[in-house]
């Protein structure tokens, strides 16, 4: 599994300055991809959508819970699969494909999961299946991305460690740049991620003056038009 080099802590300070719409806007400044790709379609949910923005280094996986071992009993946790995770870069986010379909028949992260993935230095979870045990989880700090809620883990068996996975329609590699809020999840292509937080800032207050202007007693179609155009 290829390695990314990690972002310094004000690296990702700055991205989690501004929320992921903000951010899809900067991207999109760099035309490295198409407009209509890289961020999670709408069968993912930010679970708590309260909390502030999320940024961090992806290890992937494939899940599937719905059906028993061939020789009975139930899935095991493997240690490799907690070594392979540390060779991301900090701060973690485990992202999981649920093959099972429909998936999120179980879920694997629940209060003893969050719990290990924060002391592996994991700040959320992101899959296409379940998540439970809302409470707790939200209390160890782990941010939660997934297509539904369920009650049990049933089978729930992580194989496949460490490649290219798909998860509401987004594609994400091991040691991708990950940012998420309550709007979805996105990639930041690591190219870029340095000059992101800049752009932002300037799209942002580009932004803002729109606003302001659209609120003023001076509004006119006339005006927004070269308002509009002084923004470049």
């Amino acid at each position: 599994m290829a390695v990314t080099a990690q972002l310094t802590s004000e690296d990702l300070d700055a991205l989690r300055n501004f929320d992921t719409c903000m951010i899809a806007n900067a991207v999109e400044k760099f035309n490295v991809r198409l407009h209509n790709t890289g961020f999670t379609d709408g069968t993912i949910r930010c679970i708590f959508e309260d909390a502030p923005a999320m940024v961090g280094h992806a290890f992937t996986a494939r899940l599937r819970s719905g059906e028993p071992p061939i020789e009975g009993g139930t899935f095991h946790d493997r240690s490799d699969f907690w070594n392979r995770l540390m060779e991301v870069p900090a701060p973690r986010i485990l992202v999981l494909e649920d093959t099972d379909r429909p998936p999120g028949r179980g879920a694997f992260i629940g209060d003893v999961h969050a719990a290990i993935l924060k002391a592996l230095g994991c700040v959320g979870y992101c899959t296409n299946g379940a998540v439970r045990e809302l409470s707790a989880v939200r209390a160890s700090g782990i941010q939660l991305f997934a297509g539904n809620v369920a009650v049990s883990h049933a089978y729930a068996h992580i194989f496949d460690l460490g490649v290219k996975v798909t998860v509401g329609g987004l594609d994400v590699s091991p040691g991708d740049l990950l940012h998420g809020d309550r709007h979805g999840l996105l990639t930041i292509p690591l190219e870029i991620a340095r000059k992101v937080p800049e752009v932002a800032s300037r799209l942002q207050v580009n932004e803002h003056k729109v606003v302001e202007f659209c609120r003023s007693s001076a509004f006119s179609v006339a005006k927004l038009s070269q308002v509009i155009r002084n923004m470049g």
